[in-house]
């Protein structure tokens, strides 16, 4: 059993590896093509980005291992297979549910990580990215990473949701971690600026989070920034 469930933990830490390098190369590619020399000087901070990455993937692969080897062993997760097992309306709800549980989650640790004493200890790894690139989104000391590690792994053992759902909330994840991080805005203009920007983050938001820290700290979402207070608005291009 225990080499079984290693194994588990081993395929997820390579999918999760292997996830961050092509969606992270693909669009540092992006950035090379339409902001060329914008992450010029920047090989060692690259580098350092990679290589927390690539240690924040085992910190993210192991309990998804696990729990990926006990859905389908002994059934312990809410993912279902069967599409008429919920309403269709069901599947959007739940898509959002786990997007704003991670987000609320993500807000109120984020802000934990900003006390001195464990900036100091934790997160200053990340925002030693100055400034970030497609390559920092998981670049992360351990301790965060075990903070974000945990949230997916606990919500599917609590809330239903069907497998191809769940795919479509680690892919929003994995891009918005990485667009976020850029150093320029993807999304269009008329989308940041909209009414319904106002309430999504984007680059231009978290780029203003990485300028004066005290601020802008959801993932997806800028319910609890706007709530307390914390909502800085939008980077300068």
């Amino acid at each position: 059993m225990l080499a079984t469930i290693g194994l588990s933990a081993v395929a997820m830490t390579t999918i999760v590896g292997l996830r961050y390098l092509l969606a992270s190369g693909a669009f540092a590619w992006a950035t090379k093509y339409k902001r060329p020399g914008l992450y010029r000087g920047l090989s060692s901070q690259i580098k350092r980005e990679i290589g927390w990455s690539l240690f924040s993937a085992a910190i993210y692969g192991i309990p998804a291992g696990i729990i990926a080897w006990g859905w389908q062993q002994y059934g312990w997760t809410r993912i279902y297979e069967d599409w008429a097992a919920y309403p269709l309306w069901y599947l959007p709800l739940s898509v959002l549910l786990y997007l704003f549980a991670h987000d609320t989650w993500f807000y109120w640790t984020h802000r934990w990580m900003h006390i001195p004493r464990w900036f100091r200890l934790a997160h200053a790894v990340h925002h030693a990215s100055r400034p970030p690139t497609a390559w920092a989104a998981m670049s992360f000391h351990p301790i965060e990473a075990l903070t974000g590690a945990i949230v997916i792994p606990f919500l599917v053992l609590l809330i239903p949701i069907h497998v191809s759902m769940l795919g479509l909330v680690l892919t929003i994840m994995t891009v918005m971690g990485i667009t976020n991080h850029m150093g320029w805005e993807i999304f269009p203009r008329w989308l940041v600026h909209s009414h319904l920007g106002h309430w999504l983050i984007t680059a231009s938001h978290h780029q203003r989070h990485h300028e004066r820290y005290q601020c802008n700290y959801g993932l997806y979402f800028r319910f609890w920034d706007h709530l307390c207070g914390t909502d800085r608005g939008l980077s300068e291009p």
